[in-house]
């Protein structure tokens, strides 16, 4: 299986990579193939941790965005095709800018967590206690950053018109009919 690099799919491009490579090298393939996929999971990490690092969400909103929750940033790029209003553009750029500025700290502790979580294994000093220490920081300091764009999201969906909503929900993900939409304006 070839790896495949998905951007904007977060974590989950990684894990599907590293699962690949080891299941590959586990099923007795050569350990040339699976270092092929190991250097693509090493790019994933580093796009990973370029992309937190500004404040980005990297695929942590895709349950949103996909669901007829889209984010500011998406939005600002379709803003001519969404025709959006001088105020909703005013808006959405405040909004982004809000969310970037709550996500970078969170973004520097998760990626701070990740590096200590992988410290431990590299330094070899890897126990129970210390990967389930690790592991709950990481997981805390990622549940921060992704709330914190999901809740971007709730704000973006809720100053564009349904008709925005559905022209976005197409651009996006090339349905013609928008989701469901629980609320509107």
């Amino acid at each position: 299986m070839q790896p495949r690099h998905v951007r904007g799919a977060g974590m989950t491009a990684t894990l599907v990579l590293g699962v690949t490579a080891a299941g590959e090298q586990h099923h007795g393939q050569s350990a040339g193939a699976g270092r092929g996929h190991h250097h693509a999971a090493e790019a994933c990490t580093a796009e990973f941790e370029q992309v937190i690092a500004t404040g980005r969400g990297f695929g942590m909103a895709f349950a949103a965005d996909q669901n007829g929750y889209p984010g500011p940033l998406h939005v600002l790029e379709l803003r001519e095709r969404l025709k959006l209003t001088a105020d909703q553009v005013a808006k959405m750029e405040a909004l982004m800018r809000g969310m970037f500025d709550e996500s970078r700290p969170k973004s520097a502790r998760l990626l701070a967590a990740e590096a200590k979580l992988r410290r431990l294994f590299a330094d070899g000093k890897a126990d129970d206690g210390m990967v389930r220490a690790a592991v709950a920081d990481v997981e805390r300091a990622r549940s921060d950053v992704r709330l914190v764009h999901l809740l971007a999201h709730l704000r973006t969906r809720d100053l564009l018109t349904e008709e925005q909503r559905r022209a976005y929900h197409e651009a996006r993900w090339g349905a013609s009919s928008g989701p469901s939409t629980p609320h509107s304006n």
